[in-house]
């Protein structure tokens, strides 16, 4: 049987790489210029509301990556074109045609596939339009902290003034820097052919950049435009925080597992619950299910993974689930009772369920894939909830002191 046609590839291929940032310019042109005519009708002039309408619509778009990264994923489109970032050395699977014929001729099901081959590269063309916003957000980032800067030297006579505006510019670099090394994830998932630690990390990573812009957007509704506090952090009990700090990183840590789970295919090892196969406890192989650097399907030594670490693989983010649960739905319900806190309540609380659900219909329906994405998508949810909470609830010393000056 002949694999030249998956075989013979090279694997980065910088050809389309105009051709892929040209058209990253234009998907991100669409959203720029709607929130432009959105500004402009609603006759805004402010430069933080601005920042801030920028920063929320690309945490949206950033999300909608998120879905359509792990839709990827989930409809084995991962390795749709094995090169990068191009497909087959084109930039478009209507280029690379004939090659990916000649590999579904060979292997009709396998990972090349036309309809395949469209979901991955529409999935690099959307992250290539989301890191333009992010690299336009972290240029506006920039001039409105410079015409900051500049205010605040005028009212102090002439001198170049230090802005006490909501945010360094170096948390648009920061996030901008991290789009970068989202890129390159996403280029060594495709070519170590879904290596599962890679994998893992690209889900994180793309998690990292929500929280980053979650923190942004909130930063930005908390101050007006010369740098005077707009709005005073949401008040919440210390004891609560700290529980709310806890639930991000039990959260974190969960997600983390379930990308484990979802890129080693071990989602089926358990197919009831709360049981797996007939016992509370089952047999499973922890030491061999979280070898961290190996190839998909097998061990660190090269040895086919066996059933057993599969099943620790699945069930180790089971049982973080449950301290999951209890301690966002105790969170939940104490927010509920501060009524400045009571939307966010409702909101974790309805999240935690759909989480609930949509984890319980991918063990007893056989990973369906919508129940499988709403999955994702819920995880994406309440981390963002949690840091929108937190942001909401924190405020950097010299917001405190500005305060105190003011009263």
């Amino acid at each position: 049987m002949n694999h030249d046609a998956l075989t013979h590839t090279t694997l980065y291929d910088w050809g389309p790489v105009l051709y892929l940032m040209g058209l990253g310019l234009l998907i991100a042109a669409v959203p720029l210029a709607w929130l432009w005519l959105r500004r402009k009708r609603a006759r805004v002039t402010s430069p933080l509301r601005s920042l801030q309408a920028l920063t929320l619509l690309t945490l949206f778009l950033t999300f909608d990556l998120t879905l359509f990264g792990a839709f990827t994923r989930l409809s084995d489109s991962g390795l749709g074109c094995p090169d990068w970032p191009g497909c087959y050395g084109e930039a478009s699977p209507f280029g690379a045609r004939a090659q990916i014929s000649a590999a579904q001729e060979v292997m009709p099901t396998g990972p090349v596939t036309h309809g395949k081959a469209w979901v991955e590269m529409i999935h690099r063309y959307l992250a290539t339009g989301v890191g333009v916003l992010i690299l336009v957000l972290a240029v506006a980032t920039w001039w409105v902290y410079l015409r900051g800067r500049r205010s605040d030297g005028q009212g102090a006579g002439g001198a170049q003034g230090r802005w006490s505006g909501p945010l360094h510019p170096g948390w648009a670099m920061l996030t901008l820097f991290w789009v970068c090394v989202q890129g390159a994830f996403g280029a060594l998932t495709v070519t170590m052919k879904l290596f599962p630690a890679i994998v893992t990390l690209h889900l994180l990573g793309a998690l990292l950049l929500l929280a980053l812009l979650s923190w942004q957007a909130v930063r930005y509704a908390q101050w007006h435009d010369d740098g005077t506090l707009r709005a005073r952090a949401v008040a919440m009990p210390h004891g609560l925080r700290r529980a709310l700090v806890l639930g991000l990183a039990l959260l974190v840590l969960q997600i983390a597992l379930g990308g484990w789970v979802s890129t080693n295919y071990a989602v089926l090892a358990c197919t009831e619950f709360p049981l797996c196969q007939g016992s509370l406890w089952p047999d499973m192989d922890f030491a061999q299910g979280f070898e961290f650097w190996r190839a998909l399907g097998k061990t660190a030594a090269g040895e086919h993974i066996t059933f057993a670490a599969l099943t620790a693989i699945h069930y180790a983010h089971r049982l973080v689930a449950y301290a999951v649960i209890v301690v966002l739905a105790w969170l939940a319900w104490r927010l509920r009772a501060l009524p400045a806190w009571r939307r966010m309540a409702d909101a974790l609380a309805g999240v935690l369920l759909l989480q609930f659900l949509t984890g319980l219909s991918n063990v007893v329906l056989g990973w369906p894939l919508l129940a499988a994405l709403l999955h994702t998508g819920g995880a994406a949810a309440l981390l963002v909830l949690l840091v929108w909470g937190l942001a909401s609830a924190s405020m950097p010393a010299v917001v405190v002191a500005r305060t105190k000056e003011s009263a």
